[in-house]
C-alpha cells in the first residue's frame, strides 16, 4: 500500500446518520435492539441446526450458513455504529476502513450467491423431488457453500485492487456510518471516473445478475407448482412472497448503491440500514421461524435444556 496514504490521511471521519443528539439517541436504541435481535435470531438458527439431527438436511445446512453470514455482515458495521452514536467519536483508521470494505464485500458477495443456491435447492426439492437427495448431496452442498465464499473473496479482492492505492490529500470526511467504495473513492484527489466505472460494473453486475437469477428461479418454481396443483400454488405463493420480500430488501439497496453509486443525495446510507439491521432480522424469521420443522426443533431443544437443568 502506498505510504503517502498514511502520511496524508491516516483516518476517516464518519458524518453518520444525523447530527442531532435526540435523533442519535433514538438511532442508538434502535441499533442496539436490532443487533441484539440479529445475534439471538441468527445464532439460535445456527445452534438448532447443528444440535438437532432431524435438521441435518441440505435446506437447513444452507439456512444455517445464511444466518452465520447475516450475523457477520451486521457485525462488520453495526457495533461500530452503536459505539459512535454513544461516544460521538466517529473516526476509523485508514487500515480499518480498508478492512471493513474487504469484509463487507466478501460477506455481501457470499450472501448473494448463497441466496441463489438456496433458491436452486427449493427448485430441485419442488420440481425434482425424486432426485433431490442425489442432486443436493452433502458433498455438493459443502462445495456450493465453499464456492459462495470463494466468489465473495474474489469479488472483494478485485474491488479493493482498484482503490487500495488511491492518493488522498486532505479531505477525510465520509458521509456515511461505514466505509464503502463509492464514498471512499469520492475522497481521492485524482480523476476517479474510470475507477467509478469499474466499481459500478463489478458490484452492479453481481448484484443485478444474482437478483434476476433469484427472481427467475421463483418464477420457475411457481410455474411448476401451478402445473401440478392449483391448491399448492396458493401455499407456494404465500411462502415465496415472503422470500421475495427479503430478496428485494437485501438487493434493493445494493443495486441502488452500485448501479447509481455516486448520488448527490446521501440516500445510500439510510438504505444501508435495510441491509445491516432489517434483513438480518427478517431472514431467520421468514426462512426458519415460519417453518414447521424449525419450530418443532426449537421446542424439542428447549425441552432438552429444561430437563437437563431440572436434573442438575
Amino acid at each position: 500500500m502506498n505510504e503517502a496514504n498514511y502520511s496524508e490521511v491516516s483516518e476517516f471521519i464518519f458524518l453518520g446518520l444525523s447530527i442531532y443528539r435526540p435523533t442519535q439517541y433514538f438511532l442508538f436504541a434502535f441499533s442496539t435492539i436490532s443487533y441484539a435481535s440479529i445475534f439471538l435470531g441468527n445464532f439460535s438458527v445456527v445452534l438448532i441446526v447443528i444440535f438437532d439431527p432431524h435438521l441435518h438436511s441440505p435446506m437447513y445446512f444452507l439456512l444455517a450458513n445464511l444466518s452465520f453470514v447475516d450475523f457477520c455482515f451486521s457485525t462488520s458495521t453495526v457495533p461500530k455504529l452503536i459505539s459512535d452514536l454513544y461516544s460521538s467519536h466517529n473516526t476509523i483508521s485508514f487500515q480499518n476502513c480498508i478492512f471493513q470494505m474487504f469484509v463487507l464485500h466478501v460477506l455481501g458477495g457470499c450472501e448473494m450467491v448463497l441466496l441463489v443456491v438456496m433458491a436452486w435447492d427449493r427448485y430441485v426439492a419442488i420440481c425434482k423431488p425424486l432426485h433431490y437427495l442425489t442432486i443436493m448431496s452433502p458433498r455438493k452442498c459443502m462445495l456450493l457453500v465453499i464456492g459462495a465464499w470463494i466468489i465473495g473473496l474474489i469479488h472483494s479482492v478485485t474491488q479493493l485492487a482498484f482503490v487500495v492505492h488511491l492518493p488522498f490529500c486532505s479531505s477525510n470526511e465520509i458521509d456515511s456510518f461505514y466505509c464503502d467504495l463509492p464514498r471512499f473513492i469520492e475522497l481521492a484527489c485524482v480523476d476517479t471516473y474510470r475507477m467509478e466505472f469499474l466499481v459500478t460494473v463489478d458490484s452492479g453486475l453481481i448484484s443485478v445478475t444474482t437478483f434476476f437469477l433469484l427472481i427467475l428461479s421463483y418464477i420457475f418454481i411457481l410455474f411448476t407448482v401451478w402445473k401440478q396443483s392449483l391448491g399448492s400454488l396458493s401455499k407456494a405463493l404465500s411462502t415465496l412472497s415472503a422470500h421475495i420480500s427479503v430478496v428485494v430488501l437485501f438487493f434493493g439497496p445494493c443495486i441502488f448503491v452500485y448501479v447509481w453509486p455516486f448520488p448527490t443525495l446521501p440516500v445510500d446510507k439510510f438504505l444501508a440500514i435495510l441491509d445491516f439491521m432489517i434483513t438480518p432480522i427478517l431472514n431467520p424469521a421468514i426462512y426458519t421461524l415460519r417453518n414447521k420443522d424449525m419450530k418443532v426443533a426449537m421446542r424439542r431443544l428447549s425441552k432438552q435444556l429444561l430437563s437437563r437443568k431440572s436434573a442438575c
